[in-house]
């Protein structure tokens, strides 16, 4: 019986289907964690996660077990053993296992029970739950493995801690949200260690994945609540813990405690390292887009340049009649402060050509909204013939308060392969704006500018699309301040009407909110994925039929 272990932590990011180089990484981890007795990896780290439908192709299952077990020979050198997140087939079904490999071996594997199926998660159609866990006997310690959803509800920690569990140690795949830090600490790990009275390790993996990014902010909490270990958030890191028994009890020794990013830090970037994920993984030299002069725009190549660097960003302005002196100088010293390329294409002969086109189809009509969006849409054309042409990925600009209310032109400014904004209302936009003027976020340091990234007029003078004379954003809807706590009332917290007319909100104004958020319904339904950063974000979380004549008034 041992009374003293060392436990590797390997916060690590990962590659969804490529088994073989993540089982390279993993490896190599291996190699730097001298002096560990096992090393941990995040839930499903071998395949990557969420592997959503990628895990019913047999191919894959069959090469995640030739992996798992080119890792298991691996341990034959007398190194740490591994602790190892993957997917195995048994009696016609799937599991979400982790699987124990030292001496050569596999020589434990234990199952989920827990299978998440609400927001983005959507494990039951993929696997099957496994039977309440067993600990794994390590070196004379008894480890209770408890993955990932396995934590957020008693049942799988009980009966740990009943069959002897002296450690918990948690595998997990937990995408970020904000405010998720403190209840990943406070409600979820300080009460399962309340519960159980043991100390619980919590690995988290970081990040993009698709809509999804991962935060890391991995950490140790011993049975007095104490945080013993907290690992950086968004970032790679490998921590070798140093455990010690102490009158029957194990304990992690205090070691760094990083202090998590707070908002709207860490909204940033959430944004940062979902785009460079996104844009790098899928291979594309650069991104392009349109840049306006107005906010949105502006905080989008932000991130771009802070994501990819400046060489990789690509700006460019696409004035009409319409489009003020104000916007294009403030477009002009955006790309200034970012050091893009900056290019002007005006779009006033392709409005023309299609004014002579459909003049006599619309003759008898006056011009009206239509003729609006064909200018979007015209915009939209040009930047993926650019897209088209040079490669790179088109990143759309539009945010979540437009895109809740159908503010956004279908096949026009919502064309494009990714949007850092989608999951961000237009009042975090300018809570972005202006912090990031002030700061430089952490992931963005040696990308990006370390001074302002737009000026202050793109912040403080009216949002428009100039799509007409003299347009503003509140000439149609409530101001934003009125308008997106309305909507984080519908979205989010689901509520009716009489519900946010509690709140002090006025009934016509909610009641034509909801009748928009429904009716805009198919065109979110063809939007790019975006960024999550709430609990409700439009794509993998809120799932709502376009066809509906539910109202709740």
């Amino acid at each position: 019986m041992t009374d003293k272990l060392v436990i590797a932590l390997a916060q690590m990011t990962q590659s969804v289907g490529d088994l073989a180089a993540n089982a390279d990484a993993m490896l190599a981890w291996r190699d730097k964690a001298v002096g560990a007795d096992l090393i941990v990896y995040p839930e499903l780290q071998l395949i990557g996660y969420p592997p959503e439908d990628l895990v019913l192709k047999p191919a894959l299952v069959e090469r995640a077990n030739q992996e798992l077990d080119r890792l298991a020979q691996a341990t034959a050198d007398g190194g740490p053993a591994m602790l190892v997140g993957t997917v195995v087939a048994a009696h016609g079904v799937l599991f979400n296992v982790v699987a124990l490999l030292e001496g050569g071996a596999v020589t434990q594997i234990r199952q989920k029970r827990e299978l998440p199926n609400y927001g983005t998660f959507d494990e039951k159609r993929l696997f099957a739950p496994g039977p309440l866990p067993a600990p794994i006997d390590f070196r004379g310690v008894r480890i209770g493995v408890p993955i990932c959803e396995d934590i957020w509800f008693p049942f799988v920690t009980a009966h740990l801690k009943a069959e002897g569990a002296e450690i918990l140690i948690s595998p997990n795949g937990s995408p970020y949200e904000v405010d998720k830090d403190d209840r990943r600490q406070t409600m979820v790990a300080g009460t399962r260690v309340r519960e159980t009275g043991l100390p619980l390790v919590y690995l988290n993996r970081v990040g993009g994945q698709d809509e999804l990014v991962f935060d890391g902010a991995s950490f140790v909490m011993n049975a007095d609540f104490g945080i013993a270990q907290q690992l950086p958030d968004w970032e790679e890191a490998l921590v070798l813990t140093q455990w010690e028994k102490w009158d029957g009890q194990w304990v992690c020794l205090p070691g760094d405690c990083h202090v998590p990013d707070e908002r709207p830090a860490d909204i940033y970037n959430a944004m940062v390292l979902g785009l460079r994920d996104y844009v790098n993984r899928n291979r594309f030299p650069g991104v392009v887009l349109g840049l306006s002069g107005g906010i949105d725009s502006a905080l989008s190549a932000a991130v771009a340049v802070d994501a990819l660097g400046a060489d990789r960003v690509w700006c460019v302005m696409m004035p009409s009649r319409f489009t003020s002196q104000d916007s294009l100088d403030d477009a002009v010293e955006c790309a200034r402060l970012l050091g893009v390329r900056y290019d002007t294409i005006p779009i006033e002969p392709a409005v023309g050509a299609f004014d002579t086109m459909l003049s006599d189809v619309f003759s008898e009509r006056q011009r009206d909204l239509t003729e609006e969006n064909i200018q979007s849409r015209i915009r939209g054309v040009t930047l993926m013939a650019l897209s088209n042409k040079f490669g790179h990925m088109l990143l759309t600009t539009g945010n979540k308060s437009e895109m809740s209310v159908g503010y956004a032109t279908i096949y026009g400014d919502m064309a494009g392969g990714y949007s850092v904004l989608k999951d961000a209302y237009k009042t975090t936009v300018f809570d972005l704006s202006r912090w990031r003027n002030e700061n430089v976020p952490s992931l963005g340091e040696g990308f990006g500018p370390t001074g302002p990234v737009m000026p202050q007029r793109v912040i403080t003078k009216p949002p428009s699309a100039e799509l007409r004379d003299n347009q503003r954003d509140d000439d149609s809807l409530p101001p934003y301040e009125i308008l997106d706590p309305i909507l984080y009332g519908l979205v989010e917290e689901e509520l009716s009407v009489e519900q946010l007319v509690a709140r002090g909100f006025e009934r016509d104004t909610v009641a034509r909110i909801e009748r928009l958020l429904y009716v805009a319904e198919y065109k979110r339904r063809q939007s790019p994925p975006g960024v999550k950063l709430g609990s409700r974000n439009f794509g993998r979380d809120r799932r709502y039929p376009i066809t509906n004549a539910f109202r709740t008034l």
